[in-house]
């Protein structure tokens, strides 16, 4: 290396000490166009079938062995976990279609949009907070219903689709 690049680098140095540098954070933002709320549903579904599980589970007696016991915290634990992560999943891939894909004019011709998304948000907190299969099966549908309006978006008939999963429950599509 160079004296002078040798001295640049020092005085980076020193600034970088004085002033340390700001970390900069950025998502990013192509307009590539392609959005599908698909795993959103899948997500939806997900949580709803981690509360089917957790129904499921039976507590373990006062007098079971403490390898039971601790087969029931493993497996309560990981279903919550993977409900947690899939209701704020649900969140992100709908807030991301929500910001980056819907124009004003989507707002305007459909105003149900926003009341549409604004439900999602709130049953996918409501449905970390607690294990009701209700909550859960109330995501699905409002996640069902943004699929739908998101297609008509795209001037796109939709069919629903039972979804094979363990959960039960259909998918939304787009008609071909």
């Amino acid at each position: 290396m160079s004296t002078s690049g040798r001295v640049r680098e020092w005085l980076s140095a020193v600034r970088d000490r004085l002033s340390p540098p700001t970390p900069v954070y950025a998502h990013c933002d192509i307009p590539c166009g392609i959005y599908d709320p698909h795993e959103a549903q899948i997500a939806a579904l997900t949580v709803l079938r981690m509360d089917q599980l957790i129904a499921e589970l039976t507590a373990p007696a006062m007098d079971a062995k403490p390898e039971d016991r601790a087969a029931y915290v493993s497996k309560l634990s990981r279903y919550t976990a993977v409900k947690e992560q899939h209701s704020e999943r649900v969140k992100q891939e709908v807030r991301v279609i929500w910001g980056d894909y819907f124009t004003p004019d989507h707002a305007k011709q459909y105003p149900q949009a926003h009341e549409t998304v604004w439900k999602i948000m709130k049953q996918a907190s409501k449905t970390r907070q607690g294990t009701a299969l209700a909550d859960a099966q109330e995501l699905v549908k409002a996640v069902q219903e943004f699929a739908e309006l998101f297609w008509k978006t795209k001037g796109a008939q939709t069919k629903r689709q039972p979804s094979m999963q363990k959960s039960g429950g259909e998918i939304v599509y787009p008609a071909a």
